[in-house]
């Protein structure tokens, strides 16, 4: 008989469930057994009604302003709470920050077990992850329950139904943290550059730093150019190790990029539907960065490197800085 599978996830603001959470519903619902749900927020019932068609048996919730931000004490009990209120024998989560923080505490309260960064489920259950920073894949099974599960972007295609009413059952919780959330600080919306869900990365090499035609850097001129290409497109920006790695050696730097920022081998694995990579070397540690996106594209003066050979689908031999002017001109117009 198929196992008990809880889908847990927090509500996003506005009291909506975000992309992640959806196809980590996806992937609880591939599982074939009997399915529930558990919401975390300062408000859950908007997101009960969103998934109200789901097949969930039952939506269990915890709520209130206590729960409404992110902090392990309170996610960690209201999680512990609502898995022990289903029973569940898996429970699939996505791979958020906030969750990421407590949910390891959690299986350790509940006497379970957790892996994260999961790549793939398949009825088994069995999850597929990447270990040895991304070089080997692994296909995983356990004995042990429960077993939770945080499902990465990408993982499965997110749910989706016509939104219905549901009634959520509270779970009750015991609130004891010392942590006192008395405001946010964000960035301005033109100076974020790291955007999970836009539908293009654009990775900025070391390239871009370097001497050009006339034998001089023009480092603002490549800012000017990136900046306005992501505030055109809305796209997320990535950095090669090389281009964030001259900081640390006193040459000139790209003022907006950071470790943040960094895509490869040492950096993330981000999973957005295309990517344009400019003045990138494209070998391996790099490439490593790039697994899971699905249309790859480069700008290279160099029409060896590393891109050419096989490893994007599209490859422009051009000056990086007089294709982004162009596109850049392109995109105001459209505007």
């Amino acid at each position: 008989m198929p196992e008990t599978v809880l889908f847990l996830a927090h509500t996003e603001a506005g009291g909506t469930l975000g992309r992640l959470a959806l196809e980590a519903l996806a992937a609880a619902k591939s599982l074939g057994g009997p399915l529930l749900a558990g919401l975390i927020g300062g408000d859950v019932q908007s997101a009960a009604d969103s998934i109200a068609n789901c097949g969930a048996s039952r939506i269990l919730g915890v709520a209130g302003e206590a729960f409404a931000e992110s902090r392990y004490a309170t996610d960690a009990a209201a999680a512990e709470a609502i898995v022990k209120a289903a029973q569940a024998a898996i429970v699939v989560a996505p791979q958020t920050s906030r969750f990421a923080r407590c949910l390891a505490g959690v299986a350790h309260r509940v006497g379970g077990r957790i892996d994260t960064h999961v790549t793939a489920i398949a009825e088994g259950p069995r999850i597929t992850r990447w270990y040895y920073r991304q070089r080997m894949e692994a296909v995983l099974e356990r004995a042990q329950r429960p077993w939770i599960i945080l499902v990465d972007g990408g993982a499965a295609t997110a749910w989706e139904d016509q939104e219905g009413t549901a009634t959520f059952e509270p779970v009750p919780v015991e609130v004891a943290s010392r942590t006192l959330v008395i405001g946010r600080q964000s960035p301005r919306a033109e100076q974020q550059t790291i955007r999970p869900d836009a539908k293009l990365l654009f990775v900025a090499g070391a390239g871009w730093t370097r001497k050009q035609a006339d034998g001089k850097p023009h480092i603002d001129a490549a800012a000017r150019l990136i900046l306005g290409f992501l505030k055109g497109s809305e796209a997320s920006l990535g950095s090669s190790k090389s281009l964030v790695d001259l900081s640390g050696e006193g040459q000139a730097v790209l003022p907006f990029l950071s470790h943040m920022n960094q895509v490869g081998q040492t950096g993330s694995t981000p999973r957005h539907p295309k990517g344009l990579a400019t003045c990138c070397h494209g070998e391996e540690p790099h490439v490593v960065g790039w697994r899971f996106i699905r249309e790859r594209r480069a700008v290279n003066l160099d029409a060896n490197c590393g891109w050419a050979r096989g490893k994007a689908d599209v490859v422009y031999v051009a000056d990086a800085f007089a294709v982004m002017e162009r596109v850049n001109a392109l995109l105001a117009g459209r505007a």
